[in-house]
């Protein structure tokens, strides 16, 4: 018997190592295993990502995206959220991450980055259509969960925003397993075919960040990610086999590649699975910007509260930790692309002093062009603070303010409002889904989508549900 064909029928090569455990967590995950309050925000989530979807469906790159990709990929019978149209399941996982992500606006995990409902939702809408039965709302669930938890993992073990500093969109290479966690989930598939989807979904990841600066590619990264974790559970049920104990090998295996030289820490995958929930370390956005922009938001908000005006301003200096840095700053030149603005911390400080909000206004063509935002944004530099590379304090942010005059103000923040020092309560994440649905003129129909989603331990049936997303959403009242 080789080291590949070990175990039982159905059970792992090694079911004792990292990703034995692993896919047998997910192939014997149960609704009722999740603790109601981890469900509950679970839920919450993922109300947040639909809403994102629909806003994101009809923005200018995203029809761009949906007309490419259906010239490829054709007719099929997955709904396109947001345009009342099907197509194929992979470009239908392609498509719905993409609007998911289209705004930034969407989930962001905390210590391991990546934008869980870009990734798992896509997967799970075109799986349930495979599967060519009814699908309840506890089932749906259970399977982001799957998803929710699996990704966020695989990134802790790669040492989470340090892949950023790297020039990895980490999201995008830790994507593809959560991705497959949750279409393998919702399949059924026994821990020897998970364990082979998860080795398939590994062998697909990438994602470079340099994309940040201009490319419209960079909003679909956790659709391709999203896809090809379909795939590989796809595959998986076929029997089509995957690398075995991807995490563990030595010679080309996931860990061993994408962390080389940088010590990654495969136990953390599995570290209290089942019992610590790394899906409650989900952030969920105020602001249409890159996460690591919100806590220099923050701060500019806080000192336009104070009264400061930006014709007062001699210069602006935010410190940030490494990731930010590498991720946010650039010295920007005009012309900048709307994705760039959104994911620069100085244009991000900028409007936010000026505007008192960081919205989809803040990067229409013309603000972005405005002089008053270049003139300010001059002003402004972005530094690394090495106190703030500390796990705990990642998100942390400081801004000295230096006046005409000659006074100096301090501010600080421990984190951004929706990160992990201050989550948004649930309470608060329903309040912005409904604001995203009124500013695409939806409130009526986003009713019934919130009543589904926030009651889906009682829908027997998520057709419904996905009947009232895939219908077609007027575009966002801004134009970009």
């Amino acid at each position: 018997m080789t080291a590949d064909s070990r175990g039982a029928a159905g059970d792992p090569s090694d079911p004792d190592g990292v990703t034995g455990l692993l896919a047998t967590w997910i192939a014997d995950l149960r609704y009722e295993d999740v603790p109601q309050g981890v469900r509950e925000r679970a839920g919450h989530l993922l109300l947040d990502g639909l809403a994102c979807a629909l806003v994101g469906a009809r923005l200018p790159w995203s029809e761009l995206a949906l007309d490419t990709v259906l010239a490829l990929e054709g007719a099929g019978d997955v709904p396109v959220l947001g345009w009342g149209i099907t197509t194929s399941a992979p470009a239908a996982c392609l498509l719905n991450g993409t609007f998911i992500q289209g705004f930034e606006l969407d989930d962001y995990h905390v210590r391991a980055p990546l934008h869980s409902n870009s990734l798992t939702v896509p997967s799970a809408l075109s799986t349930i259509a495979a599967l060519g039965r009814p699908v309840s709302g506890r089932d749906l669930l259970t399977a982001l969960i799957a998803g929710y938890e699996v990704g966020p993992r695989v990134g802790l073990a790669l040492h989470g925003a340090e892949m950023l500093s790297r020039g990895w969109h980490s999201g995008a290479v830790f994507g593809t397993h959560a991705s497959a966690a949750t279409s393998a989930w919702l399949r059924g598939l026994d821990a020897a075919r998970v364990e082979d989807a998860l080795g398939l979904a590994a062998t697909q990841s990438a994602g470079l960040m340099a994309a940040q600066y201009e490319a419209m590619s960079k909003r679909m990264h956790h659709g391709f990610s999203s896809r090809n974790g379909l795939y590989a559970a796809a595959l998986a049920e076929a029997g089509y086999t995957g690398i075995k104990r991807v995490y563990e090998r030595e010679y080309g295996g996931f860990l061993a590649a994408f962390g080389e030289g940088h010590a990654p820490r495969a136990e953390l995958i599995t570290d209290g699975l089942g019992e610590e929930w790394v899906l409650m370390d989900t952030g969920v956005k105020p602001y249409a910007a890159m996460a690591a922009t919100h806590a220099p938001i923050d701060c500019a908000l806080r000192a336009r509260s104070r009264g400061i005006r930006p014709e007062d301003i001699a210069s602006i200096s935010v410190e940030v930790s490494h990731a930010a840095y590498h991720h946010g700053w650039w010295r920007p030149v005009p012309p900048l692309e709307t994705i760039g603005a959104q994911m620069n911390i100085g244009y991000a400080v900028a409007v936010a002093l000026l505007d008192g909000q960081v919205l989809a206004e803040q990067f229409t063509r013309d603000r972005i062009r405005a002089h008053d935002v270049w003139s300010l944004l001059e002003r402004v530099e972005v530094h690394h603070c090495e106190d703030f590379d500390r796990p705990q304090d990642r998100f942390r942010a400081r801004m000295r303010l230096a006046s005409h005059g000659g006074d100096r103000v301090d501010i600080e923040v421990d984190g951004p409002l929706g990160g992990p020092t201050r989550p948004l309560p649930n309470g608060d994440v329903v309040t912005k889904a409904r604001r995203l649905a009124e500013s695409i003129d939806i409130s009526a129909r986003w009713d019934r989508v919130e009543e589904k989603v926030l009651g889906l331990d009682s829908l027997p049936d998520t057709s419904v549900l996905i009947g009232d997303l895939a219908a077609g959403v007027p575009a966002l009242a801004v134009s970009l």
